[in-house]
This record gives C-alpha cells, structure tokens and sequence, in this order.
C-alpha cells in the first residue's frame, strides 16, 4: 500500500512519486492551504494539499487527529524559510495528490506530545501511548538490541535453547506464579523465576554454549526497575572460569553498545571486590561517574563520649562514616532536612553533618550541632581524612554497617543527581567476589547471597561450614552507571558439595531429594565445570535509551500492583474453570467480597 516510510524521506527523493501511509499527527489550515503532519514508525512528513485539487483538499479538510490514511504525491523541497531543521525529513514536503481515509478515529484520550498525562491513563490506552514517538524509538531500539545480543552469541558458537515455562518451584529469593493442574488434582506448576536449572542440566548434556531470550516470572513487590514478568539473556557455558565468562561478556556488551549507540566503551571494564565497592561507596552496584565516596571514621568515634557515634563505632556489625561533599555548604537547611527524610526510608534514625566555612579559624570556622561533642583532635582528623576544604559539608551515618551503607550509599547518589556532580557518560564495571552466605537475624540461618548453586571459592567443605561468613562466592556482577545490568557465577559441579551448602542452608536430604533430587542425580552423571550469567533485557534497554522505568521499554507493562489497566487482567476465573481445578474460593477472596 506504500512505496516509502514517512521518516526515510529526505532531500534525495525529491521529484519523486511517493505513496504513503500512517497516522494523523497534526492538521492545519494556513489561509486555504491545508499541511498535515503524517506520522508512522519511521518519522512524520508533512503532506500539502491546495485548493486546486478540489477532491483531496474537501477530504484533507476533514481529517482530524489519528486518522488513518494514505496519501498519493511529489516530493518537494520546501520553500526558503520554511525549512525545519529539527526534523529528519525538514527539508521536503509531499506535494499531495490524493487521500483516502483508511480509518477514522475518535479524538485520542490524551495528546501525543503531552508529557504530563498520567501513568494510568497511558497504560489503559497503552496503544495510543506506543503511537508516541519517544516509545516508537524505545521498541526499536528494544528489537536492535536483542538483534544485536543474538548476533554476537551466534557467531561464537551459541545455541539458543527453550527452556520450560510450567516448572517446578525453586528458592530464588521471590514467591513464585503458581499454576493449577488440572490433570494432577491438588498439585501446581510454577512459572520460573530464572531457567537456572535447566541450563545447568543442558550443560550436563553436552550442549557447551546455551543462550535464551527469556520470560522470567516473580511475584515480588514491583518498583521503576521491576515487573512480575521481565525478560533476560540467560547464558551458560562449559568449561570456562570466570575470568573467561567476564572477559567474553564484557566483549559482548562493547559490541552492543557500539551497534547501538555507536558508543565505544573501555577496552577493559575495571574489576572491584565487593568488600571494597561497600567500603568506598555504600553499594554492590556503585555509579563510578559519581566522585563522591564515603570515608570511615569509626576509629575516630570509638573514643568520644557522644553515644549516637561511639556505640555504634564499637558494635561488630557497626559502623560510622563520613560522606564529603565538594561546595555542600551552599545547601540549605531546609534541603539537609528533605535529605535527613530521604535516609530515614533506609533505616537511618538522623543525618549529622558539618559545614566548613573557614578551616584556617578550627573549630569556629565550623558550623554542625554535633561540634560541641566532638574533641577539637578528632575534628581536625576527619577534615584531614575526608580533605574537606572551604565550602564543603561532611554528612555522617552512625548505626549497623548495613543502615549505614545503604543510606549513605543513597544519599550519594542522590546528593550527585541533585548537584550535578556526575562525571561522563558510561562507567561500566564488574563487582567479584561475593560473599557466599549471609545471616538472616530473623529466622537465624544462613541463606544464599546468590542461588544456593552458586561456586564458593574454596572446595574444602569443613572450612565452609566451620565459617560460612566469611566464605566468598565464584560470582560476578556487571554493573553500568549505577546499574546493575547482569549477575552470574560459576556454578558448583560436584554432587558432594553441592549436598553440603544446600544442608549449611538449612535444607537436609529429604528436602533437597524432593525439590532438586533430579538435579543431584545428574551431578553425579558426568557434569563439567560451568558458569553463566543473566542480563535483564529491560534494563539494559532502558539504560541505553535513558528511561526512568523499565514500563518505558515493555510494550505492555503491568502496574506497581501488577495489574494491567489495558486488559483488567488479573481477572476472577469462572465456577466451571475453578471446578476442573478443584479449586474453591475462600470467601474473603471471591471477587463480589
């Protein structure tokens, strides 16, 4: 029905005869000469009908917005003056000849170019949300990224391999969609969170370099960068240690930025412990364009008198810490206090600082309602460790390493943001060795930090169980801007071991039989070492386009509460349907309570 894209039109096809279809974006009558702006995947063309053909100007002048149409005409260049500069196709227009009307549409729920319309209106009219633009551009970009992705595993050797999607329930740290059986009565299927055990099994198949672009499903309390049904590239390789797996995915992601973006990262991504991302930033996922780190001061505090310092700096699992900030003194009370609000969601029960107006004046160049509990000698050291200068402010966290870490570690960021202190564009970086375990306070146990199949470093069982804290993993995250946008790990491959850190985290034989006995028999047939790693596909889309939620990058999102305003879904299933699944609703739960 068309011979061309509205957006492929340029200066080289003027004089040409061009057929084209698409959307009305905008008309408009300028003193008996009608322009309409048409729009399609590619881009917007302006079309000209005058008065001197009297059939297509009668039927232009009754298009209106979001019509549907196609046009017949000649490309022209547009007349001195009127060139737009700011469109790809600014310099033409389509000198109509004909039009017919495809398609009429009511007036839309909201303007296209209106950047204030509410989520909810744009996720119930989700389909005229996509008509804009910017999520033409999005869903693009989406597709070329995953083009790119399968092009690259391809051609070293990948194979993209299915995994199932009605599974059996596994510990990934979510709750799990359950699906009724009908044909086993009672019983559920559970949509995966992850294929994590199926591509180790292919692995134990011999299939060496599997890759998969997946849905993956967690009934988890949602925010900007989650959704109950997400998708990723899920990798697994054989015979490869993590340096190996790191090397060859940093590669891939060099070239998808290149192809993308035609944007060149470094040539080697810098590597980070853990232990040392916590220390220096608050976060496993620091944003190293932000030059702000936090400096502990816990040795200091230790002595004082003043508790909200010197307990904490005592505790094991304490710390104190200080976070410099380059010209922070101009910030007023007002704003320290927002950001005191800001920490308090972290856990944090105040936000110390101190302003420096004068070091040369000591103590009276400062300006904090903490000074007078602190010894002139302690002063003096934390404006020497943090290099405070004339202008500065030093906030303090004081409490658990944990309430510390995560508050400070927001407050820096947030403190960045807000005074614009990030430093270039794109700062990727792998964050290694984990810790294998962490303690649950409340159920006082171990858990995974990971997935219970995750390596440890070391193989010697009695040394993990006589010190599981401070046992480090075979994981690895990539992490760009503050993002993370992949995590994976070598993965245990001997059927002793694996037993031994499933029963270090609680689960005996009798339960490990039941929940992963199919994956400890096939250990123990022959498994190779192996490794792999996931990106989250939405992620990393909504990185490289500059999103804020990952809703932007997904052509049907679901809500916070994980509904979908389009559909109404989830929705009450009918008494027949309930009956075939021998499923009977409690009365809280049926849909007219």
């Amino acid at each position: 029905m068309r011979s061309h894209y509205c957006g492929e039109l340029s200066g080289k096809h003027i004089d040409q005869e061009v057929e084209l279809c698409g959307w009305v974006h905008r008309r408009r009558d300028h003193g008996g000469v009608i322009f309409i702006d048409l729009r399609d995947r590619a881009g917007i063309a302006q079309i000209v009908f005058d008065p001197d053909r009297a059939e297509s100007f009668q039927t232009a002048d009754s298009v209106r917005n979001e019509y549907v149409i196609k046009i017949t005409g000649k490309v022209r260049q547009r007349p001195e003056g009127t060139i737009n500069k700011d469109m790809p196709t600014g310099e033409i227009e389509i000198l109509g000849h004909t039009i017919e009307i495809l398609n009429k549409a009511k007036t839309p729920p909201f303007q296209l170019d209106d950047d204030h319309v509410h989520d909810d209106v744009k996720l119930r009219y989700r389909y005229v949300d996509l008509r804009r633009p910017v999520m033409q551009r999005n869903l693009q970009m989406r597709s070329k990224v995953v083009k790119h992705m399968r092009d690259y595993l391809d051609s070293r050797g990948f194979l993209d391999i299915e995994t199932p999607m009605l599974t059996k329930a596994t510990p990934e740290g979510a709750r799990d969609y359950l699906v009724p059986s009908r044909t086993h009565p009672g019983n559920f299927f559970a949509l995966p969170q992850s294929p994590q055990l199926f591509k180790q099994l292919l692995m134990m198949s011999g299939m060496d370099r599997y890759y998969q672009i997946v849905r993956c499903f967690r009934d988890e309390d949602l925010r900007a960068d989650r959704q109950p049904e997400f998708t990723q590239l899920d990798i697994e390789v054989s015979f490869m240690d993590e340096a190996d797996i790191t090397n060859l995915m940093e590669d891939m992601v060099r070239h998808l930025f290149k192809e993308s973006l035609g944007v060149a990262l470094p040539e080697e991504f810098p590597r980070m412990t853990y232990a040392e991302a916590m220390y220096r930033f608050g976060s496993d996922r620091p944003d190293l364009r932000n030059p702000l780190e936090l400096v502990d001061v816990s040795d200091l505090m230790a002595t004082v008198e003043f508790k909200v310092f010197s307990a904490p700096a005592k505790m094991d699992d304490g710390r104190v810490a200080a976070l410099h900030v380059p010209n922070g003194s101009k910030l007023s009370r007002k704003e320290i206090d927002d950001y005191t609000n800001y920490v308090s969601q972290f856990g944090a029960k105040g936000l110390a600082y101190i302003k420096v107006n004068d070091t040369a004046a000591g103590k009276e160049g400062l300006q904090s309602p903490i000074l007078k509990f602190l010894p002139d000698e302690v002063v003096a050291e934390i404006l020497s460790r943090t290099a405070a200068e004339n202008g500065d402010l030093i906030f303090f966290g004081a409490d658990k390493t944990r309430v510390v870490n995560d508050a400070l570690g927001a407050l820096r960021n947030r403190v960045a943001q807000d005074l614009d202190l990030l430093n270039g564009e794109w700062a990727p970086l792998w964050v290694i060795d984990f810790p294998m375990f962490e303690y649950n306070e409340d159920e006082k146990r171990w858990e995974s930090l990971h997935h219970p199949f995750t390596s440890p470093n070391i193989t010697d069982i009695d040394a993990i169980k006589a010190n599981p804290g401070k046992t480090l993993s075979r994981a690895y995250d990539l992490v760009m801007n503050g993002t993370e946008l992949g995590g994976g790990s070598i993965r245990i491959h001997d059927a002793e071991l694996q037993s031994a850190v499933l029963e270090l985290l609680g689960i005996g034989d009798e339960e490990a039989q039941e929940k992963f006995g199919f994956l400890l028999d096939a250990l123990t047939y022959g498994c190779p070492p192996h490794g792999g790693i996931a990106f989250g596909l939405d992620r990393v889309v909504m990185l490289m386009v500059g999103a804020e939620s990952i809703r932007d990058v997904i052509a049907f999102p679901k809500t916070q509460s994980a509904s979908c305003l389009l559909t109404s879904a989830p929705a009450a299933a009918g008494a027949r349907q309930l009956r075939e699944l021998g499923i009977k609703l409690a009365k809280s739960n049926k849909p007219d309570q």
